[in-house]
């Protein structure tokens, strides 16, 4: 799969350096704090985002931003080897969300996730929102985290994702403002 894929009236393709300050302004925009868009920056320049990809309109605005950090797995055994990511933040223009951008977003990026190898994603957000896409709050409940409680939810990838649990994780420094 090639880092583009397009749909009506929307392509989802993965972060240029150009991107940087309108992917800012659209976590401004999105979130009712700046902490989006620090925890974005920081995951970017301290290494540890996995994959970061914008939902861009026929114009060639960025309409929509999806960003998954490296989480670790803390502990020995077979969730060692697991590739773990965390999706967050995901965020699209206030003046264009329920349009169905965050979903093409999401699944997009999901798709991308599997090709790259991914085991495990992780998510804290809306129980009514991101069970749709396949996260569960059960099976989160088998990995050991800062987080938990149904806004916690996971999606396995692999087989490996679902059958090497429960693991403990470590997620990427920047989140510990979060904590």
């Amino acid at each position: 799969m090639s880092d583009t894929i397009t749909s009506t009236g929307l392509t989802v393709r993965n972060v240029d350096t150009q991107d940087e300050a309108p992917v800012r302004d659209l976590l401004r925009a999105a979130f009712p704090s700046d902490m989006e868009a620090r925890l974005v920056e920081r995951l970017r320049h301290c290494g540890a985002l996995v994959l970061e990809q914008v939902a861009v309109d026929d114009a060639g605005a960025i309409i929509g931003h999806v960003a998954y950090s490296r989480v670790t797995p803390a502990a020995i055994g077979a969730g060692q080897a697991l590739q773990v990511a965390c999706l967050a933040p995901v965020s699209v223009w206030p003046e264009r969300q329920r349009k169905g951008i965050g979903s093409a977003l999401i699944r997009a990026s999901l798709e991308k996730l599997t090709d790259l190898g991914e085991d495990l994603v992780l998510v804290l957000g809306p129980p009514a929102y991101y069970p749709r896409f396949g996260f569960d709050p059960v099976l989160a409940r088998k990995v050991q985290a800062p987080y938990a409680g149904d806004a916690f939810m996971a999606l396995a990838l692999t087989e490996a994702g679902s059958r090497d649990l429960p693991i403990e994780v470590a997620f990427a420094t920047p989140f510990q403002e979060f904590e």
